[in-house]
């Protein structure tokens, strides 16, 4: 008998016959059309989206679009969406701050009240599920000529070594010498003078504080512009503080102005749904990264401060009890935006990933940062080790195999250089050192990383160039398998996506992404580039392969709570086909940078109604705080994730920070 082929590709056939005639007939003219619907009948067929996976863009109400510039996954399962001012100078200037709470599974919006200008500051996941995010802008970048008010940095010093002092935002320096005229930008605490005693004469001597803030002209015009070192006396202040407390500024004037940072710092509720804010930071930072450690407390490192300037290595830990912040001991210098990350045996892994600002020779090189001896140890090997900075990495799961992965980036500031260059460090070698990945799908800055529940990692979007100048966005993605080295093609995002895009994992095994910030619209780099506002959804290989997922459920119906090296059961009627199970950290993504994600594998067993797991001993490898709980059966389909929460252990070693003492000399 002769072989009948089936109905589905007799109507592929068909369609594929019409749109060759149709070309045939009517080529160039066509083709461009006839490409496009090809192309859209092929990504939505049942054996692709099987193979590559399946994009959709998210229905997003006009009222809440926003140039979404962070975003973070909460443990109720929303996404907090933030802006900010959004890189708009004009929302900026207008106080119009914005940020929005989406639910995927309803599709529903909220806005939130946004109590400062959050746009490009750091954020990460706390132990008890809120979100802490610190830092922000003070101050747009103005470029010389556009400065139309004389400024700069005023040192203000306190002779006082009884008490500090705090000089409002507004406050006026008026110079001595020159009798010109400043104003302070912010608000600003100068520390008592430090007083110490001669034990052999008994005679004190006191080493004046000081303090650092922005400070310009009350009126436009160049007569206002100084040239020489004066000092300055602080209207408002009476008896001794007219003497103990003064300013000291050198030049003055026009030149150009970067953006400044802030110092607030807050912990979004997600129960409550809003910002609570906590202590400040002891220093104001713009791009600045956040990584929990073992015990719960947060690292903050980087970040211009409030005069534009990177933080000389000077780094803080936060306290979620206390909620302050203490220096370390030691300074350290990185770029804005460094990729941190915490490792099994409790030290701090800079792959070199960064994005942004800072010297091309200065803290740049990959290695390994122990915070009590402030020993930092290279990792060498990284191909094209200049063009790492807008480049991705990713804890490569299982987290305990200590895998990382840098993909992509570029050269510094606004360098056109680009790179399709990936990179493996092994940390559990002897000698760790970087080796040679796969490439990359393209030369891409800015691609975005998500790490899948089956073990895989997407990689998505970026561009050939800074900011997707010469309209030279990537559609392209890739799911890698650290089990066999190797990329396989994905399906193509709908939506071109550079600086300020990212992406999640999302609690059903889904991802979404989010953002992108070109300069340009066009190949010439006449036309502005707008934000992209919307969101995607992609929808991996494994959730199109038909059949039920496998089931997993808490046993009493209650959100679990369970200690490192603990157990706990759950349901799930698929116990025999359960091949692995995973424990996923939230994400919390901005500017190529997700140091927060992480999948843990768990050991368990199968019991009489499900499967019975164990979070590992080790503080470092799992971090306190909530995770998603995910089955995987033998098909490598996934199940919806269960929140488990894992409290800080008792055990778990804390990092040495100073007390009431001034911040570390820069290194």
């Amino acid at each position: 008998m002769a072989h009948r082929p089936s109905r589905r590709p007799v109507r592929i056939l068909l369609a594929c016959g019409a749109v060759l005639a149709l070309a045939a007939a009517n080529a160039p003219a066509v083709y461009d059309f006839t490409s496009e619907r090809y192309h859209a009948y092929e990504i939505d067929q049942a054996d692709y989206k099987a193979e590559k996976g399946h994009w959709r863009t998210v229905d997003v109400p006009e009222k809440y679009r926003i140039n979404t510039i962070h975003a973070a996954l909460l443990n109720t399962g929303k996404v907090l969406l933030i802006a900010g001012s959004g890189n708009d100078a004009k929302q900026f200037d207008a106080k119009t701050f914005r940020t929005v709470l989406w639910d995927p599974k309803k599709n529903s919006f909220k806005e939130i009240d946004t109590p400062k200008d959050l746009f490009c500051a750091g954020h990460t996941q706390l132990p008890d599920g809120n979100l802490l995010v610190a830092g922000g802008t003070q101050r747009y970048e103005t470029l010389k000529g556009d400065v139309q008010k004389a400024g700069g940095l005023m040192i203000v010093h306190n002779e006082n070594p009884d008490k500090p002092k705090t000089l409002p935002e507004g406050t006026r320096f008026t110079g001595q010498e020159n009798g010109k005229t400043f104003v302070s930008q912010a608000s600003v605490l100068i520390p008592r003078a430090k007083k110490t005693v001669d034990k052999k004469t008994g005679k004190a001597k006191v080493t004046a504080s000081s303090a650092r803030v922005y400070v310009e002209a009350p009126e436009k015009g160049e007569k206002y512009q100084t040239g020489t070192q004066d000092q300055y006396r602080v209207e408002g202040l009476k008896g001794d503080e007219k003497q103990n407390i003064y300013g000291i500024a050198q030049k003055l004037s026009f030149d150009k102005k970067d953006f400044q940072g802030i110092k607030d710092s807050f912990e979004f509720d997600p129960v409550a749904e809003r910002y609570i804010t906590v202590d400040p930071m002891a220093e104001a930072r713009w791009y600045p990264t956040l990584t929990t450690l073992e015990d719960g407390k947060v690292l903050s490192v980087s970040g211009l401060d409030e005069i534009g300037q990177v933080v000389p290595g000077k780094n803080e830990i936060y306290d979620p009890k206390s909620k302050k912040w203490k220096y370390l001991p030691k300074s350290r210098f990185f770029p804005t935006y460094p990729a941190l990350f915490l490792t099994a045996d409790s030290r701090i892994f800079f792959t070199g990933s960064n994005a942004g600002y800072g010297p091309d020779d200065q803290g740049r090189v990959p290695g390994l940062w122990d915070l009590d001896s402030n020993k930092f140890s290279e990792v060498p090997g990284l191909s094209d080790p200049d063009i790492l900075e807008t480049s991705m990495s990713v804890l490569l799961p299982p987290a305990q195999d200590q895998k990382f992965l840098v993909l992509g980036g570029g050269g510094v500031g606004e360098s056109p250089k680009s790179t399709d260059r990936t990179g493996i460090a092994d940390l559990k070698a002897d000698k760790p050192r970087f080796t040679d990945g796969p490439d990359l799908y393209d030369k891409a800055r800015y691609p975005s990383s998500v790490i899948l529940p089956d073990d895989t990692v997407l990689t998505t979007n970026g561009s050939g160039d800074y900011r997707g100048k010469g309209a030279s966005n990537v559609l392209k993605a890739s799911l890698y398998d650290p089990g066999t080295n190797k990329f396989a093609e994905a399906a193509a995002p709908l939506v071109g996506r550079n600086y300020h895009s990212g992406g999640l994992l999302l609690p059903d095994g889904r991802v979404m992404t989010f953002g992108s910030d070109s300069l340009f619209s066009d190949k010439a780099d006449s036309k502005p580039g707008k934000f992209e506002q919307t969101l995607e959804i992609y929808t991996p290989p494994y959730l199109h392969k038909g059949g039920e997922r496998p089931e997993l459920r808490d046993s009493d119906g209650a959100r679990r709570t369970v200690k490192l090296g603990a157990s706990a059961d759950f349901r799930s009627k698929d116990a025999a086909s359960i091949k692995k199970m995973r424990l996923i950290r939230p994400g919390a993504f901005t500017h190529v940078t997700n140091v927060e994600q992480r999948s843990i594998a768990m050991d368990f067993k199968r019991t009489a109604d499900g499967v019975r797991v164990t979070v590992p001993h080790n503080p470092s490898l799992v971090p306190p705080g909530w995770y998603m709980l995910t089955a995987v059966d033998d098909r490598g389909v996934p199940s919806e994730s269960v929140w488990l929460n894992v409290p800080v252990s008792k055990d778990a070693p804390t990092h040495k920070t100073t007390a009431d003492a001034p911040a570390p000399a820069p290194n």
